[in-house]
């Protein structure tokens, strides 16, 4: 295990010095961009999804039966992460033909798809029958 946990500091070690690499060669614009997106996202999540998500958890713990806790978590935090990779294309001018990256397609349709696949998931898991796992030893 401690060989893994090397490799894997020194592969995380060597992807954040190409990150600091890139910074430095930046100009001062890009860098209060950056800057500005990255204290913006540490605000928006400790401001109001980490509070939200909590009133939520304490909210669904309450009305909902145990059984359907860990599929309603899990289908909230894939729809929270579809919807936050979606943002930059769905709002207003995010897809024009100015961005060379962002492909011509129904963005909001396939966002649409994904999210139902979701919840179809969630209701499935929801509902199926569980298997005892819980054994006793005799």
């Amino acid at each position: 295990m401690t060989a893994v946990r090397v490799l894997l500091a020194t592969f995380g070690l060597w992807l954040a010095s190409l990150g600091i690499a890139d910074l430095l060669h930046m100009n001062r614009a890009d860098l209060l961009s950056v800057g500005f997106w990255f204290a913006g996202g540490i605000l928006v999540h400790d401001a109001i999804f980490a509070p939200l998500c909590a009133a939520l958890g304490v909210t669904a713990r309450r009305l909902l039966p145990p059984r359907a806790w860990a599929p309603l978590l899990c289908g909230a935090v894939a729809t929270v992460t579809l919807v936050a990779l979606a943002i930059p294309v769905l709002a207003p001018g995010g897809a024009n033909a100015d961005n060379p990256t962002i492909r011509d397609r129904p963005y909001l349709l396939g966002l649409t798809i994904a999210v139902a696949t979701v919840w179809a998931l969630v209701a499935l898991a929801a509902l199926a029958p569980r298997r005892r796992t819980d054994r006793t030893l005799d």
